[in-house]
């Protein structure tokens, strides 16, 4: 990515994660009485975390690295926004969980640093951040110990090619063009799904941010050439926290759902892969 686009987007980040934690409320507190932000699909994938060294790849603000380190994981967090950093960083004291954050852009980061985890993992809106798949991938290859593995857990990318009329009229899956948009503020827009408040009204973005529309297969496509091994690959049709759409409904467990009578397509996938 260009130096441009690189402050630029780390800009606009820093504004939606003041934006996104502005809805939250206290959330040290929250924490400290046992809040958790992981999902099911998350923890399934990662399987037993005690003892075992993690990198929290694009970390945000830390709330999810937190709460893996609460399940016992040694955990260091990487992002590129300052001011998801330095939230985290403050997260973790306020709250009482160990963690290690660093701000790096993440693929430079891992081109560079002699650490190796057990676990690498990522979630929500990671990859499409990114403009070249392969150094992604070979930099997960690189930081991962013999037998270590990778859990990414993401938001479908067919999802960007339907509407919000539920027709097939958004971005096209195969684009090759990069997409130069504000941050949004889906915290607002998907209220206790993402642990904000309901009803917020969301907050102003005019930074630009450049993203990138990668397929599934590509994805898989990069990991695999990397030298990774792929051990399961699975879909879901529902969204975890976001609503991704304004025609899906709430349901149980913090999920987006299709409204009935919609016919399905994946909302998310999930992937694991290790280091031979």
């Amino acid at each position: 990515m260009a130096t441009h686009d690189y402050d630029t987007t780390r800009r606009s980040w820093n504004v939606a994660t003041r934006n996104h934690n502005a809805h939250k409320g206290d959330q040290a507190a929250a924490f400290r009485a046992g809040a958790d932000p992981l999902f099911p699909e998350e923890l399934e994938l990662l399987g037993d975390l005690r003892d075992r060294s993690l990198v929290h790849l694009q970390c945000n603000a830390g709330q999810d690295s937190l709460a893996l380190a609460r399940r016992g994981a040694r955990v260091t967090g990487i992002d590129f926004s300052d001011e998801a950093i330095a939230f985290a960083q403050s997260l973790s004291h306020d709250s009482g969980i160990g963690a290690s954050f660093e701000q790096a852009e993440v693929v430079s980061w891992m081109q560079s640093t002699e650490r190796r985890f057990d676990l690498a993992f990522s979630s929500y809106g990671a990859v499409g951040w990114l403009p070249n798949l392969s150094e992604w991938a070979c930099g997960i290859a690189r930081i991962l110990s013999p037998s270590g593995r990778f859990v990414y857990v993401e938001f479908h990318p067919v999802r960007w090619s339907i509407a919000n009329d539920l027709r097939l009229t958004g971005d096209d899956y195969f684009s090759e063009r990069p997409f130069i948009e504000p941050v949004s503020d889906y915290v607002a827009s998907s209220g206790a799904g993402l642990g904000g408040i309901e009803g917020a009204l969301p907050g102003k973005n005019d930074v630009p941010a450049t993203g990138y529309q990668y397929g599934l297969a590509q994805i898989v496509d990069a990991l695999l050439r990397a030298g990774l091994v792929l051990e399961t690959l699975r879909e879901y049709p529902y969204a975890n926290g976001c609503r991704l759409h304004e025609a899906l409904v709430a349901a149980s467990g913090r999920r987006w759902v299709w409204p009935e009578g919609v016919a399905r397509t994946p909302l998310m996938f999930g992937l694991s892969v290790r280091r031979p």
